[in-house]
Protein backbone atom coordinates (compact mmCIF):
# COMPACT_ATOMS: atom_id res chain seq x y z
CA UNK A 1 0.00 0.00 0.00
CA UNK A 2 1.13 3.72 -0.87
CA UNK A 3 0.78 6.93 0.55
CA UNK A 4 -1.94 7.88 -1.54
CA UNK A 5 -4.07 9.97 1.66
CA UNK A 6 -0.78 12.33 2.13
CA UNK A 7 -0.82 10.80 5.75
CA UNK A 8 1.84 11.28 7.96
CA UNK A 9 2.86 9.24 10.93
CA UNK A 10 4.98 10.44 13.97
CA UNK A 11 7.61 8.79 15.76
CA UNK A 12 7.98 10.65 19.20
CA UNK A 13 11.03 9.76 22.22
CA UNK A 14 9.81 11.88 25.41
CA UNK A 15 12.48 13.33 28.15
CA UNK A 16 15.65 11.39 26.43
CA UNK A 17 18.43 12.07 29.76
CA UNK A 18 22.14 12.76 29.03
CA UNK A 19 24.84 14.26 31.01
CA UNK A 20 27.08 16.31 29.03
CA UNK A 21 29.43 19.28 28.75
CA UNK A 22 27.35 21.92 26.68
CA UNK A 23 27.50 25.59 27.60
CA UNK A 24 28.91 28.96 27.33
CA UNK A 25 30.81 29.27 30.14
CA UNK A 26 34.12 26.71 30.80
CA UNK A 27 32.64 25.52 33.56
CA UNK A 28 29.94 23.95 32.10
CA UNK A 29 31.78 22.38 29.42
CA UNK A 30 34.02 21.10 32.39
CA UNK A 31 32.22 19.68 34.90
CA UNK A 32 28.78 19.04 32.60
CA UNK A 33 25.02 18.84 33.23
CA UNK A 34 21.79 17.08 32.60
CA UNK A 35 20.10 17.26 29.57
CA UNK A 36 16.78 16.17 28.32
CA UNK A 37 16.38 15.67 24.72
CA UNK A 38 12.57 15.04 23.08
CA UNK A 39 12.85 13.76 19.60
CA UNK A 40 9.66 13.86 17.27
CA UNK A 41 10.30 12.62 13.53
CA UNK A 42 7.55 12.68 10.19
CA UNK A 43 7.87 9.56 8.34
CA UNK A 44 5.09 7.97 6.01
CA UNK A 45 2.74 5.50 7.25
CA UNK A 46 3.51 2.31 7.58
CA UNK A 47 1.94 -0.36 5.96
CA UNK A 48 3.63 -3.56 7.11
CA UNK A 49 4.54 -5.21 10.31
CA UNK A 50 8.40 -4.96 9.54
CA UNK A 51 10.94 -3.28 11.28
CA UNK A 52 12.71 -2.31 7.59
CA UNK A 53 9.55 -0.27 6.71
CA UNK A 54 9.61 2.71 9.55
CA UNK A 55 12.60 4.42 11.59
CA UNK A 56 13.84 2.07 14.29
CA UNK A 57 13.47 4.42 17.85
CA UNK A 58 16.41 2.85 19.81
CA UNK A 59 18.51 3.71 16.20
CA UNK A 60 16.94 7.14 16.87
CA UNK A 61 18.49 7.32 20.42
CA UNK A 62 21.54 5.99 19.25
CA UNK A 63 21.76 8.93 17.21
CA UNK A 64 20.91 11.34 19.85
CA UNK A 65 23.13 10.23 22.70
CA UNK A 66 26.49 10.47 19.84
CA UNK A 67 25.51 14.14 18.75
CA UNK A 68 24.94 14.55 22.81
CA UNK A 69 28.30 13.46 23.40
CA UNK A 70 30.29 16.11 21.71
CA UNK A 71 30.49 19.37 23.52
CA UNK A 72 29.26 22.19 22.67
CA UNK A 73 28.75 25.93 23.74
CA UNK A 74 24.90 26.73 22.64
CA UNK A 75 22.01 23.82 22.86
CA UNK A 76 20.76 25.55 19.71
CA UNK A 77 23.65 24.62 17.92
CA UNK A 78 23.06 21.09 19.62
CA UNK A 79 19.56 20.71 17.97
CA UNK A 80 20.39 21.46 14.77
CA UNK A 81 23.40 18.98 14.98
CA UNK A 82 20.87 16.42 16.26
CA UNK A 83 18.48 17.22 13.16
CA UNK A 84 21.54 16.65 10.71
CA UNK A 85 22.44 13.16 12.09
CA UNK A 86 18.79 12.09 12.07
CA UNK A 87 18.24 13.08 8.46
CA UNK A 88 21.16 12.24 7.37
CA UNK A 89 21.14 8.47 8.58
CA UNK A 90 17.21 8.44 8.05
CA UNK A 91 15.86 8.81 4.74
CA UNK A 92 12.54 7.98 5.29
CA UNK A 93 12.17 11.19 7.97
CA UNK A 94 10.38 14.20 6.22
CA UNK A 95 10.22 16.56 8.92
CA UNK A 96 10.23 16.88 12.85
CA UNK A 97 10.87 18.41 15.43
CA UNK A 98 14.02 18.39 18.63
CA UNK A 99 13.98 19.80 21.39
CA UNK A 100 17.02 20.24 23.89
CA UNK A 101 16.57 21.25 27.14
CA UNK A 102 18.99 21.76 29.88
CA UNK A 103 18.12 20.87 33.23
CA UNK A 104 18.86 23.29 36.42
CA UNK A 105 21.22 25.97 34.13
CA UNK A 106 23.82 27.66 36.69
CA UNK A 107 22.32 31.45 36.23
CA UNK A 108 23.38 33.85 38.63
CA UNK A 109 20.67 35.30 41.19
CA UNK A 110 18.08 33.04 39.53
CA UNK A 111 16.73 29.17 40.31
CA UNK A 112 15.77 28.00 37.45
CA UNK A 113 14.00 25.00 36.46
CA UNK A 114 15.75 24.31 32.85
CA UNK A 115 16.16 25.84 29.74
CA UNK A 116 15.24 24.47 26.26
CA UNK A 117 15.35 25.21 22.30
CA UNK A 118 13.27 23.53 19.86
CA UNK A 119 14.18 23.21 16.33
CA UNK A 120 11.35 22.34 14.48
CA UNK A 121 11.41 21.17 9.96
Amino acid sequence: MTNRDNAIMSITLDSLRFYARHGVGAQEREVGNDFEVSVSVDIPPVYSDRIEATVNYADITESVRTEMEIPSALIEHVAVRIRNALMARFPLITGGRVTVCKLKPPIPGAELKSASVTLIW
